[in-house]
């Protein structure tokens, strides 16, 4: 494993802002559904605070990146404790700093270009 560069203070190094995550939690070794679990996740995004969209093959969450990660963990964190043994997340985030976009505003401007190959 290769040592980070000596000007780099890891205890200090911030994390981005904010971020859109689009995760994809799968718990290994359950019956073949896993709309439990899915089910168990969506309620605990419903107790954050951070504004996010289950869709067919995951959850896309927005806020804060560190809230984003914790929350991620915790979601494995609970499935653990009702007894699934392992999980395997799929995560693709994304982070910018010209400007803050919510992932709806993202969809609503492909959409406007949809709408308007049709007039």
């Amino acid at each position: 494993m290769m040592a980070p560069p000596k000007d780099l203070d890891l205890e200090t190094l911030a994390t981005p802002e904010n971020c859109v995550a689009d995760f994809c939690l799968i718990p290994i070794g359950t019956t073949v559904s896993v709309s439990q679990e899915v089910a168990d996740v969506q309620r605990l995004m419903q107790k954050s605070h951070l504004s996010y969209s289950m869709h067919s093959a995951g959850t896309t969450v927005e806020g804060p990146w560190d809230d984003v990660m914790r929350l991620i963990g915790q979601a494995h964190f609970m499935l653990h404790q009702k007894g699934v043994v392992r999980i395997q997340t799929d995560i693709r985030v994304g982070s910018r700093t010209d400007k803050k976009q919510k992932f709806s505003e993202k969809v609503t401007a492909v959409n406007e270009i949809l709408a308007a190959d049709v007039k």
